[in-house]
């Protein structure tokens, strides 16, 4: 059964998807992403790959039961697939060269171009999950792209914000946060000439960093080439920083959030909306994990169980121990 589910208390779409339960325990030694595998090219620096097991497809059935009453289902359109981030199994991402991580970037950005000529999505995600604490069952460093046929909640609810406040204020609202952050200094983990690496003053994650654009852009592919390099470096960076706070692998999901496709509702967002990525790592110390529980879930009601400008001061701490054994540094911007 895979199928779109509606939530009428919520007004979204829940993904059914049980045919992801399929997934086979992989043998000892052998990864489907590995070359020579059979399944990926012989040679390759970045790849994408075609979900094995999508929770969307571009060749849907029809749902098994069509629902009643306030319930209905629909067809589950669109296309997950999987962004390969090396050939070799052990990389991680702070690992890879500036070089290797621009390269990445002009592939999601290919990938988001590409989708986006179907009609029938609407927006295109593009995340990273890492670490068995957020679920990973395959080490293969890799992203991964669900492009939807609808705009997901939280997007929703951003997007809606951002529209309210430049309706108001006449500017955007990621825009304000940036000069904030920029102005309040404390909570900057690291800057370069076109993008800003922050914990902002909200976030509910203690080591939820922001990477945001200094210029105001849409989407990945509004990114001219000297800011894709700049995305890299902190990228690589700032990831680097993570491993480095407790010198141990750090899990996160990372998330970019950017402008809708197809959208008539929102087809005026570029003026608005503000290319940025989003991290939610689940550590809060070295073995204690910061949990999403009843009041995050229920409620979404979140709880940050440490100030950001204590958290901020640690991480960059780290980002700078990173950048002085294994990090490039590309025209960065030094604060204390």
């Amino acid at each position: 059964m895979a199928e779109l589910r509606w939530n009428p208390l919520l007004s979204t779409w829940t993904m059914v998807a049980s045919n992801r339960q399929a997934r086979p325990h992989l043998p000892q030694g052998w990864c489907p992403f590995c070359p020579g595998s059979g399944k990926v090219p012989d040679h390759y620096e970045v790849h994408k790959y075609d979900n094995d097991f999508p929770a969307l497809s571009l060749s849907p059935v029809d749902p098994e039961l069509s629902g009643s009453g306030p319930y209905k289902a629909v067809e589950n359109y669109g296309k997950c697939e999987v962004i390969l981030y090396s050939p070799e199994h052990a990389a991680t991402l702070p690992g890879l060269s500036v070089d290797h991580i621009e390269k990445l970037i002009n592939l999601l950005a290919e990938r988001y171009v590409e989708l986006a000529k179907d009609p029938k999505i609407k927006y295109i995600f593009q995340f990273e999950n890492r670490g068995e604490e957020v679920g990973v069952t395959m080490p293969h460093p890799h992203g991964q792209i669900y492009a939807y046929p609808f705009v997901p909640q939280k997007i929703q609810v951003e997007l809606d914000s951002c529209q309210d406040y430049y309706q108001s204020k006449e500017h955007c609202l990621i825009c304000a946060m940036n000069r904030e952050e920029i102005d309040f200094k404390q909570r900057i983990i690291a800057e370069n000439n076109t993008f800003l690496a922050y914990l902002p003053f909200f976030t509910d994650y203690p080591y939820g960093v922001f990477i945001v654009s200094k210029q105001h852009r849409g989407n990945i592919t509004q990114l001219s080439s000297q800011e894709r390099r700049d995305l890299a470096a902190l990228l690589k960076n700032v990831t680097g920083a993570f491993d480095t706070l407790f010198n141990k692998p750090f899990p996160y999901m990372m998330c970019i959030h950017q402008t809708p496709v197809n959208s008539a509702e929102y087809a005026d967002a570029a003026g608005y909306y503000h290319f940025h990525i989003e991290f939610y790592p689940p550590l809060r110390e070295e073995n204690k994990i910061k949990f999403y529980a009843s009041s995050e879930m229920g409620a979404w009601a979140a709880c940050n169980p440490m100030a950001v400008e204590q958290t901020a001061e640690t991480l960059r701490k780290a980002y700078a121990r990173f950048v002085r054994t294994k990090g490039e540094l590309h025209d960065e911007c030094g604060h204390s």
